[in-house]
């Protein structure tokens, strides 16, 4: 900021201290008419004190000049315009001078005290004046015209100056103050808008990663007692030609169920996005942005969660399937059973089908123990597989290692714990606690 408050920071195109070069004309123009006023007023003050003409014209017009740097020194300016006030010169850069003063940005103590310096230096000058006039009988009025001259002349000069410059101060300092506003709240807005982009971005990741785990929830379970079936259906297609038809039946029915359930999800996501999609039509394209992604992937898990799941109503038909694929299972439950929120009663019967998953997949033949426990304010479920047999054939199905993955984010998504790991005896345990509520 210069000493008259313009932004000095900003494109300047002007010469030297001016940021335009329409102001620097306007100063130079002020100085000449200065220099000229001045000038004129040092001849006849030269004539008055006995000193050569080209003196008087000389101080006059290089006093004057001095309100080219206005800008720059507004206080140099005040001075000078009281020093030369005696010699009756200098009337426009007392105007022009406490204008730029009172508009600056120096402190007001400042101002005030060049501003007063001013009236009382015009007051006594006038005042001197106007009695030589009265004295000398070039002016025909009485004695009380005298201070009332000084009083008004003084004050008509210095006070309409110093409250405009004041005024034009007071409202450039608050133009500048609500643009700096309008700075701060266009990086606050371009902030929101970053930071919305980055929620846009997990919202995205965090459903692409809820998708492949209801994908992985469903198909790997059910894939997995196909291919156990078809590996029985083999073993047994020419001994027992009536199991044979027994496990064909199973697997066309788990196929059957895996396709419902895919056919499910995509449902979900496709109207998910047409809602998404609906909602932002008519919207301009500026709008649709980070916002339209978030709410998009809002909607989808909306329509997600509202979708009907599985629930603990169905672990035993659950179990029952393990059961027909030739696993030995064992049910335990203990507490009354009570209706849980969606969400609980699917995150829990998803981690026992992932449990009996991996126990096809990695110790077929082994006996599992399924345990539910229904608490006051919580239920937890255990899956536990013995050792496998050592003659126990293998299905060879491919394991991609995010079942406990998913399992755990799952129960922890609900404030729960989930533990895994073999056990002493040579098994495997998975455990989990949900919160009831």
């Amino acid at each position: 900021m210069t000493a008259t408050g313009e932004d000095d920071t900003g494109a300047r195109t002007g010469p030297w201290w001016w940021a335009r070069w329409r102001s620097a004309a306007l100063d130079i123009g002020l100085a000449a008419v200065s220099a000229l006023e001045c000038g004129a007023k040092g001849f006849s003050f030269a004539a008055d004190a006995g000193i050569p003409a080209f003196v008087g014209v000389l101080f006059g017009v290089l006093a004057g000049s001095v309100l080219v740097v206005r800008r720059r020194w507004p206080i140099a300016v005040v001075l000078v315009s009281i020093a030369v006030m005696p010699a009756q010169m200098g009337f426009l850069m007392i105007l022009v001078g406490l204008y730029t003063l009172a508009a600056s940005e120096l402190p007001r103590r400042i101002i005030g005290a060049l501003a007063a310096m001013a009236t009382v230096g015009m007051l006594i000058v006038t005042f001197v004046w106007l009695r030589q006039g009265v004295d000398q009988g070039d002016l025909e009025f009485g004695g009380w015209f005298v201070p009332f001259g000084a009083i008004t002349t003084s004050l008509g000069m210095t006070a309409p100056p110093l409250l405009l410059g004041l005024y034009v101060g007071a409202r450039r300092r608050l133009m500048e103050s609500l643009r700096e506003r309008a700075d701060s709240l266009e990086r606050e807005l371009q902030l929101l808008a970053e930071r919305a982009e980055e929620r846009a971005e997990w919202a995205r990741g965090e459903e692409r990663t809820r998708i492949a785990r209801e994908m992985h929830d469903v198909v790997a379970h059910r894939v997995s007692l196909m291919v156990v079936h078809a590996a029985a259906l083999q073993a047994v297609a020419r001994k027992d030609p009536e199991k044979a038809v027994r496990n064909a039946a199973l697997v066309g029915d788990m196929g059957r169920q895996a396709l419902t359930e895919l056919r499910e999800m995509l449902g979900v996501l496709r109207s998910g996005g047409d809602a998404a999609a609906e909602r932002r039509a008519g919207v301009p394209l500026v709008a649709v942005g980070a916002a339209a992604a978030a709410a998009a992937s809002r909607e989808v898990s909306r329509a997600a969660e509202e979708s009907e799941g599985p629930s603990l109503a169905e672990l035993d038909e659950l179990i029952g399937q393990s059961a027909a694929a030739g696993m030995v299972v064992a049910l335990s439950v203990e507490g009354d059973a009570r209706s849980y929120p969606p969400e609980v009663e699917q995150t829990a019967y998803r981690v026992v089908q992932e449990a009996l998953t991996n126990v096809h997949k990695h110790a077929a033949g082994a006996k599992t123990y399924v345990r539910l426990a229904h608490r006051v304010s919580e239920i937890a479920m255990q899956v536990e597989n013995e050792p496998p047999p050592e003659a126990a054939s293998s299905a060879r199905l491919p394991s991609g290692g995010n079942g406990l993955v998913g399992m755990k984010e799952r129960v922890s998504a609900l404030g729960g714990v989930f533990v895994s790991g073999p056990t002493d005896a040579g098994g495997f345990r998975v455990s989990a606690v949900i919160p009831a509520a």
